[in-house]
């Protein structure tokens, strides 16, 4: 059975620098990371004519055109505009809990969509110098309603000056890692470089050194041995980078910007296969053996999709999480090709999904990982089981 898967600104002023970084008193601000990759360092400034607040930050490194820029917490797309070069140029507005949002200014490339569901860490696009600047550089602002607010990350308020993003979260994954016939969890960390940490039957950790930030994390069995391996799907350049069990990494190439990786078995010969989904449309395109995609409608705005052999015939069929109501919603085929909806509620709106065969059956069951606990569920016909793996967030 193939595992399923899943600057500077315009004019001149004084840089005003704060000498202290005072701990976040309240919990209910989201869990903000830097906007860059795991270890990157950064310089943030501002000034009292910054526009619109002083309370935002102009980000700069040397040679930063092109670099990634990354949600700092998770959330849904809201605004995604070209401005030319007026104001903020190409922006991204990512919408969090409790009426906070991000905002990303002065891209060189936006890769995501309105509606889109993103997690902390996920690539929104690269620095450029677009807009009304003289020079590249990211313009960041935290929001409450329309007021801009001091940002925080980790859990600090933001002290002006050269800082390392700790934006190194865990994602979930799953697979059937020894061959067993059993999927056990793992989790993708998005550290310099990025590992995957498998946790084996024994309770042991291995860990795979593959990808790098922005990356999004899939698993499968690539070459039909039984075993599922590791691979990521590349936003800059819609590649999949597919890792063997030896090593050996193979690249397809699927895709838009702006879509969502899934892998599955689509036709049963036990390979695992790539897709994607496509939330500007909520369309599966699934790359078949002969070059053609099979396109299948499901979804809504802010799903997250989902692939699995949900009756154990051996053929991977899609699915989505909808967050917003904890709700999965199941795509089935019969032996007739009849097509039906199975609607599970399972999870809340912070639950990220990961799928697996957690009891053997040859049939996939549902799980959710809740990112604050590092906690998954894993739902059988005999009831959830819960485990920690993985580091915490917040």
């Amino acid at each position: 059975m193939g595992m399923a898967w899943r600057g500077w600104v315009v004019g001149s002023a004084a840089v005003l620098f704060v000498t202290s970084a005072p701990a976040l008193a309240t919990a209910a601000v989201p869990d903000h990371e830097m906007p860059f990759s795991c270890g990157q360092r950064w310089t943030g400034s501002t000034r009292a004519s910054h526009s619109p607040s002083s309370r935002a930050i102009d980000f700069n490194r040397p040679g930063d055109t092109g670099d990634l820029v990354l949600a700092t917490a998770p959330g849904v797309v809201s605004r995604v505009e070209n401005l030319g070069n007026r104001s903020y140029g190409r922006w991204v507005m990512v919408e969090h809990v409790d009426g906070h949002s991000s905002l990303y200014a002065h891209l060189r490339a936006t890769w995501v969509r309105v509606g889109q569901r993103v997690d902390q860490g996920a690539a929104l696009g690269v620095v450029g110098a677009s807009g009304g600047v003289t020079g590249p550089h990211l313009h960041f602002e935290e929001r409450v309603g329309s007021r801009v607010r001091r940002a925080t990350f980790h859990r600090r308020v933001y002290a002006y000056g050269t800082r390392t993003s700790l934006n190194c979260s865990d994602v979930p994954v799953a697979g059937n890692w020894n061959g067993a016939g059993t999927d056990e969890v793992g989790v993708f960390r998005r550290t310099a470089p990025t590992r995957f940490r498998q946790r084996m039957p024994n309770g042991t950790t291995r860990v795979i050194t593959h990808g790098r930030g922005g990356d999004v994390a899939v698993a499968g069995d690539w070459d039909g041995d039984a075993r599922t391996e590791v691979g990521v799907w590349r936003p800059r350049t819609r590649t999949f980078l597919l890792r063997g069990s030896a090593g050996v990494v193979e690249p397809v190439r699927l895709g838009q910007l702006g879509d969502v990786p899934v892998t599955g078995d689509w036709d049963g010969d036990l390979v695992t296969d790539v897709g994607v989904w496509r939330p500007a449309t909520r369309m599966f395109h699934l790359l078949q053996e002969d070059g053609t995609q099979q396109v299948i409608p499901l979804g809504a705005v802010g799903s997250r999709p989902i692939t699995g052999d949900w009756n154990g015939d051996g053929l991977t069929e899609v699915g989505v999480f909808n967050a917003g109501t904890g709700m999965f919603v199941l795509r089935r085929v019969d032996a007739e090709g009849a097509v039906s909806l199975e609607r599970v509620p399972f999870g809340t709106a912070t639950s990220l999904p990961v799928i697996g065969d957690w009891d053997g059956d040859g049939a996939d069951d549902l799980g959710t990982w809740a990112p604050g606990a590092a906690t998954f569920s894993l739902r059988t016909a005999a009831g959830v089981t819960r485990s920690r793996y993985g580091l915490p967030r917040g």
